[in-house]
């Protein structure tokens, strides 16, 4: 069934961006020789007027084949290249406009039935320095360090994004329709950690050293199991706890014992400090209703910040904060839509289908957002050598051209290929 989902979610995306290319291309007169769902091999078509219609095997893709748009004719009416330069502009930009517009009706949709997440201040600690500064419960972040807040998810992202530092942060809020502006310096919990994660919680076997902590300077190994600490026997993990609990880390050197291989060897370790900077303050995670024309603001809202979030992604894959494993393909995305289909099912249907609409959301908007880059063969790339030809008032040399979209796309297929391998090697 959730295999099903995906497809009927992916069929609808690829058609509403294919059907942006089409409708613009008729009305700017270019012949539409095939509109086909899916790639691969012809299951079904049929041929009406000058198009045939096409419904392919493998339903991860989809065309809107233009007469001359890959072959540079120009001179033949109907041809794509025969059209004047702000028509083709127009034709390539529908695709991803038309699924900025899908994913906003969706989104209306859902912000109708399930209403909207306002940057809502729950609770802020007593004697904190945001309490300090003036922060009180009820107020609306409106921004935080310069980055704007529309709802409570891009607090979320920029927390995720941006970690807190021992530095002044600057929060605007709204309170009773007048913006306010405080300044405070967060407060900082000290902590310290020998630097391992365990196999599970009832378990004192390392499962994993966390790089430039103690432990791992110390020579410890994956698989090694504490067995005391400071000479007293720790047999489990709850008598781990209990002993941290009784006994916190500090800044002092302690006797770690361990077993490798039968053998029991020990080691003098100091424990790292480990600081976290603390907001003094918690804001609102669920959802308020909306009424009247805040659906639509909030359903433009949502887009806004699905637009923001993939950017801030992509920015963050550039610059090293992400890797290509972090990325998704179609066999990660049908497995991400799997898995919400599995966990909202027990919420009831109303809530399933909306997870569902969300995920449709997600997946037109970041379309919409990946077809619009830069990049050769995309709809991004196509853009950049019209706008060219828009300011220089002739076309850049169709071979030329023709020769980096090909290249653009061999890439573009040997990233698919890393990141379906990477989707297979997450899930199995």
């Amino acid at each position: 069934m959730k295999i099903l989902i995906a497809v009927i979610i992916f069929s609808v995306i690829i058609i509403i961006h294919e059907l942006g290319h089409f409708l613009l291309a008729k009305k700017n007169g270019i012949v539409v020789t095939e509109f086909s769902l899916g790639m691969g091999p012809r299951l079904f078509s049929t041929q009406k007027g000058e198009t045939r219609y096409s419904i392919k095997l493998f339903p991860i893709g989809g065309s809107c084949a233009m007469l001359g748009e890959d072959t540079g004719e120009e001179d033949l009416p109907g041809t794509f290249n025969a059209a004047p330069v702000w028509g083709r502009i127009s034709v390539v930009a529908a695709g991803p406009i038309f699924n900025f517009i899908l994913a906003f009706l969706l989104s209306v949709i859902i912000t109708g039935f399930v209403g909207y997440d306002p940057a809502e201040i729950m609770e802020v600690e007593k004697g904190s320095p945001a309490a300090e500064a003036g922060l009180r419960k009820g107020d609306i972040v409106t921004e935080f360090d310069g980055y704007t807040i529309d709802v409570a998810r891009d607090m979320y992202v920029y927390s995720y994004l941006n970690e807190l530092q021992e530095e002044p942060v600057t929060m605007k809020v709204r309170r009773n329709g007048e913006e306010k502006t405080f300044t405070y310096t967060p407060d900082v919990s000290v902590r310290y950690l020998l630097g391992f994660n365990r196999s599970d919680t009832d378990s004192m076997e390392i499962l994993s050293l966390i790089e430039g902590m103690p432990l791992e300077a110390a020579g410890l190994q994956e698989g090694d199991v504490i067995t005391s600490i400071n000479g007293t026997r720790i047999p489990d993990g709850k008598a781990y706890e209990n002993y941290i609990a009784e006994h916190p880390l500090s800044d002092k050197e302690v006797e770690i014992t361990y077993e490798r291989d039968g053998l029991e060897y020990s080691a003098e370790i100091t424990p790292k400090e480990y600081r976290t900077p603390i907001p003094g303050f918690s804001y609102n995670m669920g959802y308020t209703k909306a009424e009247g024309f805040q659906v639509l603001k909030y359903a433009a809202l949502d887009i806004k910040y699905m637009i923001r979030t993939t950017l801030l992604s992509l920015k963050e894959l550039v610059t090293g904060g992400l890797g290509v494993k972090d990325l998704s393909g179609p066999v990660g995305v049908v497995d991400a839509i799997g898995t919400a289909y599995e966990e909202s099912k027990s919420a009831g249907t109303l809530m399933l289908w909306m997870n569902m609409l969300n995920m449709a959301v997600l997946l037109s908007a970041n379309l919409g957002v990946m077809n619009l880059l830069p990049i050769p063969a995309l709809d991004g790339g196509r853009l950049v050598f019209l706008f060219i030809e828009a300011v220089r008032k002739k076309p850049v040399n169709r071979e030329v051209e023709g020769m980096i979209h090909f290249a653009g796309l061999m890439l573009l297929m040997v990233l698919m290929v890393v990141v379906m391998y990477n989707d297979i090697l997450k899930i199995f």
